[in-house]
């Protein structure tokens, strides 16, 4: 079975989200995660290019050297702000009413839905996606796509959600990855793929509100009976948090950021004995400082407005009472500590954060599985789906084995009469370039090969032994000034008969 590796980038406000995944068959094995911060990125949409081609070069490079690979080609995901939602509708008569209905023929009324609906400005608008809603034949109506395959009928009627978003923004995506030389695959509405990754069967037919809490955007995507019924995006999030703690502190964003990330969190009232912490901040003389509990209720505050903003648009959406499921919080504002208990207080529903699910092997750590990397995976697990072919190039190892030369072939020689003879080692060629055979006039006389020189080898000296006390000990019994047997040299061979004899009369 073919091995191919598919690279996806979501690319957020605050940082950038890049995964590799390998991918043999039904098994994708996530080989590389990093997330890095982004620049130039407002509300999930390329505000500047340039400034956000830096950043997103060095991460890609990061990537391709330490797996020793060329990313060719990449999926990412379309901008989550500024896109609306519009009802379209498709029919067509089918030619054959005694066929059975194909997926084929679904997909083709989608299509067509999307090609035929009239977008207001086309210079500045694009068609993001479109989710099925309803089909309708003959004699049934509000049939979902799975039941509607495999029936028969006339006519074939569907109604659809169509999202519209801007054309600038997605271009903008396009400018950036064309200047690295680097091709998008496919660009993925990110509401459903993230759905896909973080949602239940279950939870999707139930009904159930997926809030992704971004650093600029928060969108909410409704699912209920399968599909996504609704889809609506708030211009703020975690970096308004951040923005807040900033301000109230007076201090740089990127240590608002980590003192968010360390010590924030909602609900001050049960931080318990967190509350009363201080932080000094190091910065002017003298030490600034600020209690987590502080933090905690300038946190809270506006965790408070997201949340009152989502409420409103679930209980516009007309679904609020068909939530069984509940809310589902991701992204990286999910993470948010106490931030799930205050939605559940406010909204009354059953709340819990969504994780990216278990469909994958990971040998990267733990940070694969954060709520912050399922766009990411989201786009992996929908690009192998899609029979995404191989993204990247992957270098000749040092060790491949090289192709042996192919030994070559003697030369034939034509003689007088037209027959050929192949030269034999046994055969001399003559003074006017004839072969002289052995059998006819003996053998050959050949010069002889010039004879090597031998190296001559060098002869060691024997190293005379070293003394040691065995030898000693082993004298005093034999007699001092003596040598042992076997060959062996006692240590006082080498002295004079004097140091001997001094020695002997010590030991006496």
């Amino acid at each position: 079975m073919e091995e191919r590796y598919i690279a996806s980038i979501d690319l957020g406000t605050s940082k950038l989200g890049l995964c590799v995944a390998r991918v043999k068959g039904d098994d994708v094995q996530v080989v590389y995660y990093k997330e890095t911060p982004s620049e130039g990125i407002r509300g999930s949409v390329v505000a500047n290019p340039m400034k956000a081609s830096g950043p997103l070069r060095k991460a890609i490079q990061e990537a391709e050297d330490e797996l020793m690979i060329k990313i060719l080609q990449v999926v990412v995901g379309m901008p989550r702000s500024d896109v609306r939602q519009e009802t379209a509708t498709g029919g067509i008569v089918r030619s054959n009413p005694d066929e059975y209905i194909t997926e084929e023929e679904v997909a083709n009324l989608k299509a067509m839905a999307l090609e035929s609906y009239p977008l207001d400005d086309e210079t500045s608008q694009i068609m993001y996606g479109a989710v099925a809603q309803s089909f309708s034949i003959d004699d049934q109506i509000q049939l979902v796509e799975s039941d509607v395959v495999g029936t028969l009928s006339k006519e074939l009627e569907g109604n659809f959600k169509v999202f519209i978003g801007s054309r600038r923004a997605t271009a903008a995506v396009d400018k950036i990855f064309n200047s690295m030389g680097i091709a998008i695959a496919k660009k993925y509405f990110l509401p459903d793929v993230v759905a896909k990754t973080v949602l239940t069967e279950e939870d999707r037919q139930s009904g159930v509100a997926l809030v992704d809490i971004g650093a600029g955007v928060t969108s909410v995507a409704i699912y209920q009976g399968g599909i996504m019924r609704s889809y609506v995006a708030i211009p703020f999030g975690g970096k308004t948090i951040t923005g807040d703690i900033r301000t109230e502190c007076s201090i740089p964003e990127d240590l608002a950021e980590k003192i968010k990330l360390k010590f924030g969190a909602c609900m001050p009232g049960k931080l318990a004995s967190l509350s009363e912490k201080v932080l000094q901040i190091r910065l002017t003389e003298p030490y600034k400082e600020v209690t987590v509990k502080y933090i905690s209720e300038v946190i809270d505050a506006r965790a408070r407005e997201i949340i009152d903003a989502v409420l409103y648009y679930i209980q516009e959406s007309g679904l609020e009472n068909n939530l069984r499921g509940g809310i589902v919080l991701t992204g990286g504002g999910a993470s948010l500590v106490n931030f799930a208990n205050l939605f559940k207080e406010l909204s009354g529903y059953e709340v819990r954060i969504g994780f990216p699910k278990h469909l994958f092997s990971a040998s990267v750590g733990a940070g694969v599985y954060n709520p912050s990397a399922a766009a990411a995976i989201g786009m992996i697990l929908a690009a192998k789906e899609d029979r995404m072919p191989d993204c990247v190039t992957r270098p000749e190892p040092i060790w491949a084995d090289t192709p042996e030369p192919e030994p070559e072939e003697e030369e034939e020689t034509v003689d007088e009469n037209g027959g050929f003879f192949v030269p034999d080692p046994t055969y001399q060629e003559g003074e006017q370039g004839t072969l002289i055979p052995e059998d006819e006039y003996g053998p050959a006389e050949r010069e002889p090969k010039p004879e090597k020189p031998k190296k001559v080898k060098k002869v060691k000296e024997p190293k005379e032994p070293k003394p040691s006390k065995m030898h000693w000990i082993k004298d005093r019994f034999n007699g001092f000034g003596s040598k042992v047997k076997n060959g062996v040299l006692n240590f006082y061979d080498e002295m004079t008969k004097e140091e001997d004899d001094n020695n002997l009369k010590t030991e006496e």
